[in-house]
């Protein structure tokens, strides 16, 4: 019976963290965890280890994207299977609220896109993820950088001497690229999926494409 109340507690907490979540949000949103439960999800954003050093998310908070982009990273899942590795998500749809936040704190938009500028970030719109690499047990593997580490060390381009790395990076860029994303030059860790400027408004996708280029400069 205890175990049941647990369960069932833990069901309604999730339940009311996607309620939050989708408040103030006019997107068609879903759950990465509703599509490919496999994906090991970790938002940075709900702890303290990121750029700000703070929580910006509520707990419990779900990495949710558009339902076009969740079935893509499905398939990036299926392709690091055979490859006995998986996805690890950091981060997914980020409210405009919490754009701000971090663009007030990093001041420097070669790295954080400034909310009232453009289109701000894709992540606002639900078509882009931060994402890294886990080993077949979950487990991280080596790669650059932690997340929102805003160095030339987070390039794209691996320039490091460090074999695995190099390995690890390139099979997740592999798998990205063949679920339809495009990389960022600047963070290793971010994708956004091909065909973006198809789920925002004609204007803000066309302030968006003269600022980054119709293609991400980081695709494979």
């Amino acid at each position: 019976m205890r175990f049941f109340t647990v369960r069932f507690m833990i069901v309604i907490g999730v339940a009311t963290a996607l309620r939050s979540a989708l408040a103030d949000v006019d997107l068609p949103l879903i759950d990465i965890k509703s599509v490919d439960p496999t994906i090991v999800i970790e938002l940075r954003y709900s702890g303290r280890n990121n750029l700000i050093g703070h929580a910006l998310y509520s707990p419990g908070t779900p990495a949710l994207v558009r339902p076009e982009v969740a079935q893509r990273l499905a398939a990036a899942q299926l392709f690091l299977r055979r490859y006995q590795c998986g996805l690890k998500i950091w981060d997914a749809y980020r409210p405009r609220s919490v754009q701000m936040q971090l663009w007030q704190a990093a001041h420097n938009n070669d790295y954080v896109a400034d909310p009232r500028a453009g289109a701000g970030s894709m992540h606002s719109w639900g078509v882009a993820v931060d994402a890294t690499l886990t080993d077949a047990w979950n487990n991280p593997v080596s790669m650059p950088t932690d997340f929102d580490d805003l160095t030339p060390a987070a390039m794209w381009r691996y320039r490091g001497a460090d074999p695995a790395i190099r390995a690890h990076l390139r099979l997740l860029q592999r798998a990205m690229a063949s679920a339809g994303f495009y990389g960022l030059r600047t963070e290793w860790w971010h994708f956004t999926i091909a065909d973006w400027q198809k789920y925002l408004p004609p204007g803000e996708a066309k302030l968006a494409a003269q600022a980054f280029g119709t293609r991400w400069q980081g695709k494979l």
